[in-house]
């Protein structure tokens, strides 16, 4: 069932009818502005400043995804570049997730990788070795891209740029892709997974997925993570992982700041800020731009549950 539902969120998320339908309906633009930080760089530092006051962080995001022609891409690229430039005049962390799909990688694999070398070697000039976890974010699809997309992060972190890996607890082999991280003493975001696969390579049901996650979190905060420098990033709304990790990163040395947790910019920002307020780092993954129905649409396709959030934000 949650395969079949996921399934077509996608195929929501990559109809071209109806996105220009959505992103030109009244209603539904109302609904962009709880979960999108602005319509463009500008407004998304803006956005990202006024959270900083409050203690909380931004991981900005570029709403462009599964672009399936050179032009789209180009656009794409070009307004990274730019936020890049701008975060190069301000003090906020330069912290930029990026999608294989929103640079070229469905059109061609090498075209997609080879435009993350000149964004992280721009983003790490133009930060001039500021304090902070100042990185390209590259972010996780479905299964089918997993190994190209470590092998993308180890090659690009190997070289020295500032970049960093979302790894997801639903797949078997997130255990060892994580030991190779912590091993070179790289940082990694964590989340559950917004894709289904078979049983012989993923974990099937919340409970299992969950299960794994805890898992996960005892070897993001191991002696041997923290001995290597790695960062730990939770990717999770959920309170009990939220409580599983303070608990256990107290219990094991790890000071308030020397890990993070990770959450949606307009989901849950009641919690974030709870949790800031109680001096933990917190990020909130900020998308902006104007072609925000696939981003949408995705986070429904994630949790059933997120309907009716979505609903009640439009009525």
């Amino acid at each position: 069932m949650r395969r079949a539902w996921q399934i077509g969120m996608i195929a929501l998320a990559r109809s071209q009818t109806i996105k220009r339908f959505m992103q030109s309906n009244r209603s539904t633009t109302e609904l962009a502005k709880r979960y999108v930080g602005g319509a463009n760089a500008i407004e998304a530092i803006d956005r990202a400043a006024v959270l900083a006051d409050q203690g909380i962080k931004s991981s900005f995001f570029y709403l462009g995804e599964y672009v399936d022609t050179r032009e789209l891409v180009e656009e794409n690229l070009s307004a990274l570049q730019r936020l890049i430039g701008m975060l190069g005049k301000v003090t906020i962390e330069g912290h930029i997730s990026v999608d294989p799909t929103q640079v070229g990688c469905s059109i061609d694999w090498s075209l997609g990788a080879s435009a993350y070398r000149p964004m992280a070697a721009a983003l790490q000039s133009a930060v001039k070795g500021r304090s902070g976890q100042h990185c390209i974010m590259i972010d996780m699809e479905d299964d089918s891209v997993v190994e190209r997309s470590i092998a993308l992060h180890d090659n690009l972190f190997d070289e020295g740029y500032p970049v960093a890996l979302t790894l997801q607890a639903y797949l078997r082999r997130t255990a060892d892709d994580l030991a190779s991280v912590i091993a070179r003493g790289g940082r990694v975001r964590l989340v559950k997974g917004a894709f289904v696969a078979n049983s012989d390579i993923a974990f099937v049901g919340e409970r299992a997925i969950k299960a794994n996650y805890y898992r996960l979190v005892d070897r993001m905060l191991s002696n041997e993570a923290r001995k290597n420098g790695f960062y730990p990033i939770f990717g999770t709304h959920d309170h009990e992982i939220h409580a599983y990790v303070i608990e256990k990163a107290t219990e094991l040395g790890w000071p308030k700041g020397s890990y993070e947790f990770e959450m949606l910019y307009g989901a849950r920002d009641d919690v974030a800020t709870e949790l800031a307020q109680k001096g933990e780092a917190i990020r909130l993954y900020l998308p902006f731009g104007t072609d925000w129905w696939p981003y949408a649409i995705r986070r429904i396709g994630e949790n059933p549950k997120n309907l009716m959030l979505l609903t009640r934000s439009m009525i």
